[in-house]
C-alpha cells in the first residue's frame, strides 16, 4: 500500500464524538512508552502527524487520521501509566474501553509491544480483555532495531510462550522499527489485505 495522504480528522473522548464519516478503522495502542506515535508517523512518513514526546502519556483522547481518503488510522491513549494518579488512569481507561468495545467501524486493533522486554502485567491484562470480548487484534513489536536478531528472536519466542499459556492460538505479529523503517511495508500490506477482504 502506498500512502498518498494522511491527515488529522478529529479527536474524541467518546465514540459518539468521533468523525461522522464512517470508514474502516485500524487502531494502535500499547504501553505509554512503547513508541506508538513514532510508529504511526513512520507508517505515514510524516514526522509531525502524531504527537511524540519524551513524557509518556501525552495522548489522552482518541485521535483519528484519515488515510488515502478511504480508512482511518486511530491513535489510542496508552495503558500501564506509572506516573499518573488513579483518577487520571481511570479516565484514560474509560476513553480506551469506550472506543475499543463500542466503535462499530473498528476492524483491527494493533497492540504494540516493546521487543526488548517480557510481556508486562498491563500487556497481558489488556490482551486477555480483548480476547474475552472478541476484539480482533494483532501484535506489532516495536524497537526491533535495538538488539541483535538472535536476541530479538529469543525475546519474541519467550513472549509467545507466555501467551500460549492462556491462548490456544497466537495472534498474528509483526516486527517494526520507527528508526529504520523496518516493518512499514509489511504492516501496510497487512492492512491493505484486510481492506481488500472487506471490499469483496
Amino acid at each position: 500500500m502506498k500512502i498518498s495522504e494522511a491527515k488529522f480528522a478529529g479527536s474524541s473522548a467518546r465514540v459518539q464524538g468521533k468523525p461522522k464519516r464512517r470508514l474502516p478503522e485500524f487502531a494502535f495502542i500499547g504501553r505509554s512508552n512503547v513508541g506508538k506515535s513514532s510508529l504511526i508517523n513512520m507508517l505515514c512518513k510524516n514526522s509531525k502527524l502524531a504527537m511524540t514526546s519524551q513524557t509518556p502519556g501525552k495522548t489522552k483522547v482518541v485521535n483519528h487520521f484519515l488515510v488515502n481518503d478511504s480508512w482511518y488510522l486511530v491513535d489510542l491513549p496508552g495503558y500501564g501509566f506509572a506516573k499518573l494518579g488513579q483518577k487520571a488512569k481511570d479516565e484514560i481507561q474509560a476513553v480506551v474501553r469506550d472506543y475499543v468495545f463500542n466503535s462499530e467501524e473498528l476492524v483491527l486493533l494493533f497492540v504494540l509491544i516493546d521487543s526488548r522486554h517480557d510481556l508486562g502485567a498491563a500487556d497481558l491484562d489488556f490482551i486477555t480483555d480483548l480476547g474475552e470480548n472478541g476484539i480482533p487484534f494483532s501484535i506489532i513489536y516495536t524497537k526491533c532495531d535495538k538488539q541483535g536478531p538472535n536476541v530479538l528472536k529469543a525475546q519474541i519466542e519467550r513472549n509467545e510462550a507466555r501467551l500460549l499459556q492462556e491462548w490456544e492460538e497466537l495472534p498474528f505479529s509483526l516486527c517494526s522499527s520507527s528508526q529504520t523503517g523496518a516493518g512499514r511495508e509489511e504492516i501496510l500490506a497487512y492492512i491493505e489485505q484486510i481492506l481488500n477482504r472487506i471490499d469483496q
